[in-house]
């Protein structure tokens, strides 16, 4: 049985590294619950800070904690006010940073504007790569994220990126949670395909692949062909990110209408835009596991959503980072 291996150190590390210098674990405003639970891990407490946002949007960050000199972990994901958080960030970072902070690691669990990673027409922004620029020019010191929608983001920065993998744990739950007898790990369009192999590794599954195509940017995606076998099978959905759940759906639907007995789905991140809960409760998809990444209103959740929380991962690389322990040892 695979699992995610843990790494564990004596007790007077986990607040004070082997150097003597203070962790400060900094919440931004995105996702305050997830840090939380990321300190609960690391027994270290959120620091106390302050964050105002004035009638004129402006936003004024405060820590009231001494940081000097201390290895400063600032947690804000990508979530709806998106531009708000962006910028409050790029304040904390900098206020962090003129407060003579020794390292700024920013915590980012669901990259900003992942998705724009390339210049795929004319006159457009790499807004990827002008994120990594803005946290740079703030003060971040290194970057700590998770499943980047393309790898080859973390190469727009200068400074030291760590991208935690959250399959192990999304696998675990399947393993844990579902019969995989007579399975197959279905990949809702061709750019997955090279992530869904991990899973298939993992879970010594099969593999199908839908051919998805977009012509415009509404999300109205249309499945055009089908490679492997599904006739008479249990199909696992695997994608990185669910957003409006287009993709995602029509390739449920396109898989009954290809002799599938039934469809449950996995995502790292549950982005959830638009009427996507909607969509997901009257889709063929009988469960849909993510993970916390990304704040989800339970209340308000489709019912066939199952949230597995990634928060010890990214303490046990937050000690592995303050410590100078390797975080790719989290990865096997």
């Amino acid at each position: 049985m695979h699992s995610v291996p843990q790494i564990y150190f004596q007790a007077e590390t986990v607040g004070r590294s082997m150097v003597g210098n203070e962790i400060k674990l900094i919440a931004g405003t995105s996702h305050q619950e997830f840090t939380k639970e990321i300190g609960r891990h690391l027994g270290v407490p959120l620091s106390e800070t302050e964050i105002i946002r004035f009638g004129n949007e402006n936003i004024m960050f405060q820590c009231q904690e001494n940081v000097r000199g201390s290895d400063v972990f600032v947690v804000q994901t990508s979530c709806s006010p998106l531009s708000d958080y962006i910028v409050e960030l790029l304040i904390i970072i900098d206020a962090l940073k003129h407060a003579s902070a020794g390292r700024i690691t920013a915590v980012l669990p669901y990259f900003p504007y992942a998705r724009s990673d390339k210049k795929d027409r004319p006159r457009i922004s790499i807004t990827a790569r002008l994120m990594a620029d803005l946290l740079e020019t703030a003060g971040a010191n290194r970057v700590l994220t998770m499943n980047l929608h393309s790898p080859q983001v973390g190469g727009f920065f200068r400074i030291p990126v760590d991208q935690l993998n959250a399959t192990p744990i999304v696998c675990d739950q399947l393993r844990d949670s579902t019969s995989l007898a007579n399975s197959v790990l279905v990949a809702s369009d061709v750019s997955e395909a090279k992530d869904l192999g991990d899973y298939a590794h993992r879970l010594g599954l099969p593999i199908a692949i839908v051919d998805k195509r977009r012509v415009d940017d509404a999300e109205t995606p249309v499945a055009v062909g089908l490679i492997g076998d599904v006739a008479g099978r249990n199909g696992l959905l695997i994608d990185d990110e669910i957003a409006s759940g287009g993709t995602m759906l029509e390739a449920a639907r396109f898989l009954q209408d290809h002799g599938i007995n039934r469809v449950e789905a996995a995502a790292v991140h549950p982005v959830l835009s638009g009427h996507a809960h909607e969509r997901i409760t009257e889709s063929p998809i009988e469960r849909l596991i993510v993970t916390d990444t990304i704040p989800i209103d339970m209340e308000k959740a489709s019912h066939k959503i199952e949230v597995v929380s990634v928060a010890k991962l990214f303490a046990d690389a937050i000690t592995a980072i303050h410590s100078g322990e390797s975080v790719s040892t989290l990865f096997k």
